[in-house]
């Protein structure tokens, strides 16, 4: 197996990884409820959650880290730009997850009423980060690798074209939650955002199975155990 196909079996399994954060939205609901601090619903859920996105935040660097260097072959400046963006998005989750945690924290140390206000102001704050570091930041994601596998034709082209797509899609449905038109979990949302999750979930898999499709600068990728037997043969 040449680094290349190495290459494209972490990063699928990467994208793939990023998936795991689906049951948050189950999972967190409780945290939403404004006596949530005074309740006495287990908090489990919510800690099982923000593992769950701490996972996805590793994936989501995961992700770019073992693409960067097939990427950086057709567009160095878009392959750096992915990089920047995803550990945005990461960074975005990290800080998310803490203000969940803080709220759970604030519960066990029954804080009482007194921390009502600080509570909502915390799961506000990550519904907030929640927009913009897998609202807005996708997006991004999607136009720099899209953009950059549909020029090289690393991919089917159809996998790049859902992605460039979707991430107008998805701008402009933040920009309706933002003005509040709808919420970020209602249902124009979800349909907005299904391109995007279509494109990632698809290329994560393709890359599995099939790798990258053969072009000058990958296909000439080899390992150094292969060099000496194909200069032998030459």
């Amino acid at each position: 197996m040449d680094s290349t196909r190495r290459t494209a079996l972490v990063a699928g399994g990467f994208y793939v990884l990023t998936f795991v954060s689906i049951p948050t939205v189950a999972l967190y609901g409780p945290v939403h409820d404004a006596d949530y601090i005074v309740g006495t619903t287990s908090d489990n859920p919510v800690v099982v959650g923000g593992i769950l996105e701490v996972i996805v935040a590793l994936a989501c660097i995961g992700t770019a880290v073992a693409l960067y260097p097939v990427l950086k072959r057709h567009g160095g400046t878009r392959a750096l730009g992915f990089v920047s963006a995803r550990i945005l998005e990461a960074a975005g989750i990290f800080v998310g997850v803490a203000s969940l945690l803080t709220v759970v924290a604030l519960r066990r140390a029954d804080v009482g009423a007194d921390a009502l206000v600080t509570g909502q102001a915390l799961v506000a704050f990550y519904d907030s980060i929640f927009l913009l570091s897998q609202g807005f930041l996708p997006a991004v994601n999607a136009l720099l690798l899209g953009s950059l596998l549909y020029q090289a034709r690393l991919v089917p082209r159809v996998l790049p074209v859902l992605g460039l797509i979707g991430a107008p899609l998805l701008v402009v449905s933040d920009v309706g939650t933002l003005f509040g038109a709808w919420d970020r979990l209602s249902p124009v949302a979800a349909v907005a955002a299904l391109p995007i999750a279509v494109w990632e979930f698809s290329l994560g898999v393709y890359l599995i199975v099939k790798g990258f499709k053969p072009t000058a600068p990958t296909a000439g990728t080899v390992t150094a155990d292969a060099r000496p037997i194909q200069d032998a043969a030459v």
